[in-house]
């Protein structure tokens, strides 16, 4: 038992440190939590226990369940061409181009080329929905239309993963049918259950939230898909909902933000080895560079099409640029099926970490977005 304390104290420590470090430098603590998890790793053993990877599991399903219950409904309905359009092309692109890349620069077979493009096309949804809220830019325009290119990114990102490599079957099957079922009866119960239970000191309405969160988890693992895909669909379900209870949104925020998240993000650093990175920074570098590179032609002028201002646009390109959690589950994917070797892993899960802090940082650092119009409700 206090082996556990002590693990925890050590996890909790590099937390505080985080956020004293973003505080000072400006920038998102989830960013300054990824490379502190890197830099602990790297000098000193932190132990990464089942309880530990429970607590990072459950911290990115309900980042991404708030990233969908802050999309208006109005807002997404008003903006939907323009989320579908670069979401295509922010998948695209990358796709295409780290694919070519892979194959034609470095050799890789065709399957750990079409590896490579699949976790180096994703944007982190976790990511992004953290530096957006940091930022003040959860209800504006630009920030709604971001989280929901995200999503689009990131789905059609499973989609090909399902079509080049796992087909489908009755499990997917039964979990359409399943998730389907969850969002259409989670409004009208926590309806009744925040109007007869809200308000109370134990929070039985964010304890209920939680619950379908953990289920929809529960029934995509057992399902063999991605547990963050019903979480972000849940919470895009009950946008609308949320708009009445913004104070119980809030304080599940602050509630995933010290108790969940930082779990998830120094584990997502701690995956990074200094050593691979210095024997293949080459690989490593090119990946990333190639992977902005396309991001941003994809999003730039498609952000220009759309009427943003050229600032915003290159702010709006760089945050889709944000890889983490599919990135690394597609690594991971190719690698327990044989597809990539355990170099090759190392490389693409290296480029999909930093790409997950560059883009991010140089975004808030040297384009910060000009003030925008809240998003239309």
């Amino acid at each position: 038992m206090e082996h556990n304390f002590f693990i925890l104290s050590e996890w909790i420590l590099l937390a505080v440190i985080a956020t004293i470090l973003s505080i000072r430098l400006g920038i998102a603590v989830v960013l300054i939590e990824v490379v502190v998890g890197a830099v602990a790793s790297n000098l000193i053993y932190i132990e990464v226990t089942p309880w530990v990877n429970m607590l990072a599991s459950f911290g990115a399903v309900t980042i991404v369940f708030l990233a969908g219950a802050e999309i208006e409904p109005q807002s997404l309905k008003e903006n939907l061409k323009e989320s579908l359009t670069i979401g295509l092309l922010s998948f695209l692109l990358p796709f295409l181009g780290v694919m070519a890349i892979a194959h034609y620069v470095f050799g890789w077979n065709s399957c750990a080329a079409k590896i490579a493009g699949l976790a180096l096309s994703t944007t982190a949804v976790a990511v992004v929905y953290a530096v957006i809220v940091e930022g003040g830019l959860a209800e504006t325009r630009m920030g709604q239309s971001i989280l929901a290119a995200c999503f689009v990114t990131d789905f059609l990102t499973v989609i090909m993963l399902g079509i080049l490599f796992t087909g489908y079957s009755l499990k997917l099957v039964w979990f359409v049918c399943i998730v389907g079922v969850v969002v259409v009866f989670a409004t009208p119960l926590a309806s009744r259950l925040f109007s007869k239970f809200g308000g109370k000191v134990s929070e039985p309405e964010i304890k209920f939230i939680f619950l379908l969160i953990a289920v929809l988890a529960y029934v995509a693992v057992v399902n063999e898909v991605e547990a963050i895909l019903p979480s972000f669909i849940l919470g895009l379900a009950m946008a609308g909902f949320f708009a009445q209870y913004k104070h119980v949104l809030h304080k599940m925020r602050s509630i995933v933000y010290v108790s969940f998240t930082p779990f998830f993000f120094i584990k997502a650093g701690a995956l990074i080895s200094f050593s691979s990175l210095y024997s293949m920074a080459g690989i490593v570098f090119v990946f990333l560079f190639t992977n902005m590179l396309t991001k941003i032609s994809a999003v730039f002028p498609a952000s220009l099409a759309f009427g943003y201002s050229k600032g915003n646009s290159v702010y709006f390109s760089l945050l889709m640029s944000a890889g983490l959690t599919f990135g690394a589950i597609a690594a991971l994917f190719g690698l327990t099926n044989n597809y990539i070797t355990s170099d090759q892993y190392s490389v693409i899960v290296a480029a999909v970490l930093l790409s997950a802090v560059v883009p991010t940082v140089t975004a808030q650092k040297f384009f910060p977005p000009a003030p925008e119009s809240p998003a239309k409700t």
